[in-house]
């Protein structure tokens, strides 16, 4: 593995070449450098790069070690951390950028890139932009859920939105205004789908007799088990911990 020298200090760094890449790039996470360059550049068109952010480079090296010694200043949002996101507990992976923005990405866990400027309180940046992530997500979720119904069923109400809720999960309006409670993006997507739907039901059905359950049961067979996964996980599906 190639290293930097930084006056007394060996700093390893993995190198990796991308021909997708518009521009090269440094990401740092505890005990981990990676370096991204270029399919074109040579050895010296990476030692100038490295050159040029050589101070930086040692700078958050070093912050990255003093967050992992002192446990007690470690913040909620690190590499390692836990995310409840469809029912699973994702990893979460928090890198030092050179880049200029703030970047949150998602495969199989979610990575936030944050760039140099970013100082303070960390906790708070992170918790933002996941936050900001998973209320587009939940959005673009129930969007496609309800266009699916409104194709195979006919059930299109007049409008959808997303929202926090003090109580309870959905609710139709008189006029077929449907609203969704957002932190159900912490639930199994069959459990949200299930949600969406029996608000649509609505839309036909006011009340919940049996015509209503029936009704359900057509357009969404084996609803019970996301029910019964709501009413018994309900609790657990809070963004509280996202409030710094």
């Amino acid at each position: 593995m190639p290293t930097l020298q930084i006056g007394r200090k060996q700093i390893p760094y993995e190198l990796r070449r991308s021909a997708e890449a518009s521009e090269r790039r440094i990401t740092i996470t505890p005990g981990h450098v990676e370096v991204l360059a270029l399919t074109s550049d040579d050895d010296d068109d990476i030692a100038g790069f490295l050159g040029r952010k050589r101070q930086w480079v040692f700078n958050t090296v070093r912050e990255m070690e003093r967050i992992t010694s002192d446990r007690h200043a470690v913040p909620r949002f690190m590499t390692g951390s836990k995310i409840l996101y469809r029912g699973r507990r994702m990893r979460l992976t928090v890198r030092r950028t050179d880049g200029d923005r703030i970047e949150l990405s998602f495969h199989n866990g979610f990575v936030v890139d944050l760039p140099s400027w970013a100082d303070g309180d960390i906790d708070k940046l992170v918790a933002r932009e996941l936050k900001l992530w998973l209320k587009r997500r939940v959005r673009r979720d129930v969007k496609e859920i309800v266009a699916d119904y409104s194709r195979r069923f006919g059930l299109a109400p007049r409008s959808i939105r997303v929202a926090d809720f003090a109580n309870g999960w959905g609710s139709c309006g008189a006029e077929g205004n449907i609203l969704i409670n957002w932190h159900l993006v912490f639930a199994p997507m069959k459990v949200l789908e299930y949600v969406v739907a029996h608000e649509l039901c609505h839309l036909r059905l006011r009340s919940h007799g049996s015509e209503f359950w029936d009704f359900l049961r057509t357009i969404a067979p084996g609803f019970e088990a996301s029910k019964a996964w709501l009413d018994a996980n309900q609790g657990s599906l809070s963004a509280e911990f996202l409030d710094c």
